[in-house]
């Protein structure tokens, strides 16, 4: 009985850090193969052979996305979309972990998901996808009697904050009390801020050194405080969630999905 040939993937931002990460943990999946690494235009990568019998770093999107069964990002707001136009064009799913994404970004990326299927997460980690549910869970157990506080800390090249997982953990709050996020958001305090407010989630940010990503969100009252955590030491785990995604994905003709889908599959 012939063996299944693995399932090829366009892999879009082959040289960043998550791009390294996918490459060095994709031994792990005997059933996927990188068959496109696509780098930007001007690379100093691009002609070259980013793994071992892996093949050459290119720039075309176009060749690169029509060969392959399913397309993983992990680049650039600009570089997302422009993937993901391609991939709708050619009817492949799309996985995307690139963040900082703006509102108008964010609706066109769901606006293709009406062409080919397209998953978009914050942060494909097994325990932060957990930690998501949690907060919701907990958000609405103990009402406005707690004061809800999310802090990030990431490494000194990171450029967008809050961090998505940040994010994604405020609005699981938000819907713990029924509100929205961007109503009740507090993005930073300075001098003479006044008393908080109860319905408000404040965010902190640090930036520095060489952390992988850590978050808390904290849930203070008078007399207790309860903190979820989880903290990354090695960025495999994001690269093994994705992949593991990407599999997920392959026979997916269209719609939205998230990290969720994958894990506890779709409700």
């Amino acid at each position: 009985m012939a063996l299944e040939s693995p399932t090829q993937i366009a892999l879009i931002g082959a040289s960043g850090r998550m791009g390294r990460a996918i490459l060095d943990n994709l031994s792990r999946f005997s059933n996927l193969e990188i068959g496109a690494a696509v780098v930007m235009s001007g690379s100093e990568e691009q002609g070259r052979a980013l793994h071992v019998g892996g093949p050459l770093a290119t720039s075309n999107l176009e060749v690169a996305i029509a060969d392959c069964a399913v397309v993983i990002d992990f680049s650039s707001p600009e570089s997302c979309l422009a993937a993901a136009r391609v991939a709708a064009e050619h009817a492949k799913p799309f996985v995307s972990g690139t963040t900082g994404l703006s509102v108008q970004q964010q609706d066109e990326l769901r606006a293709l998901s009406q062409e080919t299927a397209i998953l978009h997460a914050a942060n494909f980690s097994v325990g932060v996808n957990v930690l998501e549910r949690l907060v919701e869970l907990a958000s609405r157990a103990v009402g406005e009697e707690f004061d809800i506080e999310v802090f990030e800390a990431h490494h000194r090249r990171k450029v967008d904050a809050p961090s998505g997982t940040a994010l994604l953990l405020g609005h699981a709050a938000a819907r713990g009390r029924d509100v929205v996020l961007d109503d009740v958001a507090r993005w930073d305090r300075h001098g003479q801020v006044g008393a908080r407010t109860n319905s408000e989630i404040g965010f902190q940010v640090l930036r520095g050194g060489d952390v992988v990503g850590e978050h808390t969100v904290f849930l203070c009252a008078d007399g207790e405080r309860l903190e979820l955590t989880h903290r990354a030491t090695d960025r495999g785990i994001f690269a093994r969630g994705a992949l593991r995604a990407a599999g997920w994905m392959v026979d997916k003709e269209s719609g939205w999905f998230a990290m969720s889908d994958v894990l506890f599959g779709q409700v």
